[in-house]
């Protein structure tokens, strides 16, 4: 079987990597940073202490849609670590809440009993939605030019009111796809909308990591996986037709995939596009007190989007998506805006101390998904019979996800045996 060097420790090279061992090849990867993860990875909050707890670089989710990232962690034997609810918990400011979880109906009227109990939208933004949902059924493999509209022209299109607009697309959907919906194709909004809460029952089941994410792909847990090695702190440098040069040392292999950010490939001389971050904003909070007994909730109306509860109540994790309006805030003032609108939601943190707080700034978090992007985004293949790309600004059919950075790998691992004249399939298909 051939040799692979993968150029990039993220989930796109990670996945490429364990689908190519279990099919018998001989895989490297060259990854700069001490650690693996890419974006979705976990570090020591004190990095000089040996015993530092670790924090995620930003809560990662995913929805039982994301059947590829499912297939990745079970291959990696970790998925026992990611823990699934069935409910989702909305609060509007002064705290009242309601709960989204399926009923008894079949897909896709599964959300009717608990969507009519919502108490944040009034019967009017709720006949909208409804509207909306079966036009978007209808539509999605009718219309050409989702890819060339926005979510909120689309929106604006079925007459939907500003507050089911604000409430309850914008809520789910700019976190799903880390950008607005007035930059966002309304291609990927049909997508999130059909896979994640219409097309099967349990779709839309949030699961989210009970370890750091750093975690899951530690290095003992590639042992069993075949022949991989792993190279940390290991920049490529360059390739070329001699191989790749890491460290002042070559390397060479049957085949290489490079898996690194779109915008660190021109330090490769390989021509990409140049597509626009769009970033996310983590805040971490530790109190003296426990301050929710809540396993998450997305909070409406406030800059925060979600929350999650990390650790008894007391250590909770904010999450901004598409946060170009925090860029540039000074982190004491992000964590002054995070406790002031928390107060708004949790009545217990207006009585608690805040022991400690950490910001992370993702400012080349995804790509923007914006209308007119799915063209530009290449597959696996290059001009070179060698050379493959995976990441989850390629085409992998989703936007940039965790899903789609496995997809992302997945396709470029098959277009590597294909190319060794030993074709496989590692792909699974979307659940709709």
């Amino acid at each position: 079987m051939p040799s692979v060097i993968i150029i990039g420790g993220g989930l796109a090279g990670l996945s490429a990597a364990a689908a190519l061992a279990g099919a018998g090849c001989r895989v490297a990867i060259f990854e700069a940073r001490s650690f693996l993860g890419g974006r979705a990875t976990s570090f020591p909050l004190a990095p000089s202490d040996p015993d530092s707890e670790l924090i995620d670089n930003c809560q990662h989710i995913l929805l039982r849609c994301c059947v590829n990232l499912q297939d990745f962690y079970a291959r990696l034997g970790v998925a026992r670590h990611i823990r699934f609810y069935r409910e989702f918990y909305f609060i509007e400011p002064g705290g009242r809440l309601s709960t989204m979880r399926r009923g008894l109906l079949p897909a896709p009227a599964h959300f009717t009993g608990s969507f009519l109990r919502m108490r944040f939208l009034n019967t009017r933004d709720k006949l909208a939605i409804a509207r909306g949902l079966l036009a978007l059924r209808r539509e999605r493999n009718r219309r050409q030019d989702l890819d060339q509209i926005t979510m909120l022209d689309w929106l604006r299109e079925k007459r939907q009111t500003p507050r089911a607009i604000e409430r309850f697309w914008r809520q789910v959907l700019v976190s799903a796809i880390n950008e607005d919906l007035d930059r966002m194709a309304a291609r990927h909004g049909f997508q999130v909308f059909w896979l994640g809460f219409l097309a099967r029952a349990d779709a839309y089941e949030m699961g989210v990591p009970a370890i750091p994410l750093g975690e899951l792909y530690r290095a003992e847990l590639w042992r069993g996986l075949g022949d991989v090695s792993l190279r940390l702190r290991c920049p490529v440098e360059s390739i070329d037709d001699a191989g790749i040069l890491a460290g002042g040392e070559r390397y060479r292999a049957d085949y290489y995939i490079c898996a690194l950010p779109f915008e660190r490939c021109g330090a490769l001389a390989l021509a990409v596009p140049a597509f626009e971050h769009s970033p996310i904003t983590g805040i971490h909070l530790w109190f003296d007190r426990p301050v929710t007994d809540l396993p998450h909730a997305t909070l409406l109306d406030r800059t925060i989007q979600w929350m999650f509860n990390k650790s008894e109540g007391r250590y909770l994790q904010l999450v901004v998506s598409a946060s170009r309006q925090l860029a540039a805030m000074g982190r004491a003032d992000i964590i002054t805006l995070a406790c002031e609108e928390l107060r708004e939601f949790l009545p217990a943190v207006r009585d608690a101390r805040l022991e400690k707080a950490h910001v992370i700034k993702e400012l080349r978090a995804t790509f923007s998904a914006a209308p007119g992007t799915e063209v530009l985004r290449p597959p696996p293949e290059t001009c070179r019979p060698d050379l493959f790309l995976a990441g989850d600004w390629t085409r992998s059919g989703w936007p940039a996800t965790m899903e789609g950075a496995v997809r992302s790998g997945y396709l470029a691992a098959e277009a590597v045996l294909r190319a060794a004249g030993r074709p496989a399939r590692f792909l699974l298909p979307d659940i709709g």
